[in-house]
């Protein structure tokens, strides 16, 4: 998963004075009305942002998501119960409270949870640098999405991805587009995909970044119900992992559509 920095933009209104009246422009009565006040305010203009919600997870949001406070722990319904207890994923694996940062993008909240903006989730999780031809589709955009933080039995990072839909169908959807982008990336970009495995609603893959010190990770994605779930993890040896993946997607299924 790739974490992005946000930035914040901050507006200035300045009003003006006009210049001094002559003797004939303060005997002439003014042309335009003053403007009624609301509570003991006057109405001034303002700039405001698109309210319509965005309808396409593969076009990426108008602003970056905020990180100007800890993001709460929880993302509507989803909670760390509709993520799978570390012993599920394997031996060792525990929990992480992740800090955050300037280059996270993100202020820790002390947990091993965050909420994200669903939006630009569901947009970072698609594969970018690819050296094939990746569909350019439309995707649905999730209501809600919840970040956990993980550490693997040989101390490398994991991170899973939970994205709630508003029904099954758009979470179907989104997998199926996730899974087609994955399986059309290639090898030789600054990405490179390997799929290991695919089924109907669950597929595996090993992700590689260009250069020689990059990380890999066993990438695993799943459609429960109307959730899909999004699992990385760092490996020394991705390749071998086709079973422990299998075994993660059952992990998963059994939490991350719960109420």
């Amino acid at each position: 998963m790739r974490a992005v920095a946000a930035a914040a933009a901050l507006s200035v209104l300045l009003v003006g004075c006009s210049s001094e009246e002559t003797p004939q422009a303060a005997s002439t009565p003014s042309e335009t009305p003053i403007p009624s006040t609301v509570g003991g305010t006057v109405p001034v203009p303002t700039n405001t942002l698109n309210t319509v919600k965005p309808t396409d997870a593969a076009v990426p949001p108008e602003l970056p998501e905020e990180a100007t406070a800890p993001p709460p722990a929880t993302a509507g319904p989803l909670n760390a119960r509709n993520l799978p207890a570390p012993g599920t994923l394997g031996a060792g694996w525990k929990t992480y409270v992740d800090p955050g940062g300037a280059e996270e993008g993100f202020l820790g909240n002390q947990t091993w949870t965050r909420r994200r903006e669903p939006h630009q989730a569901a947009y970072e999780a698609l594969p970018v640098g690819c050296a094939g031809q990746v569909p350019t589709g439309s995707l649905p955009v999730p209501q809600y999405a919840l970040q956990g933080a993980y550490r693997t039995g040989d101390g490398k990072p994991g991170t899973a991805l939970l994205l709630r839909f508003p029904d099954a169908a758009k979470a179907m959807a989104y997998r199926t587009g996730y899974h087609a982008r994955m399986a059309a990336c290639g090898s030789g970009g600054d990405l490179s995909v390997k799929q290991l495995w695919s089924e109907d609603a669950a597929a595996a893959a090993v992700r590689r970044y260009a250069g020689d010190e990059a990380e890999q990770f066993v990438d695993v994605s799943v459609v429960q119900g109307s959730t899909v779930a999004l699992l990385a993890a760092a490996s020394a040896a991705p390749d071998t992992q086709a079973d422990w993946a299998h075994g993660v997607v059952q992990a998963l299924k059994a939490v991350i559509d719960s109420p």
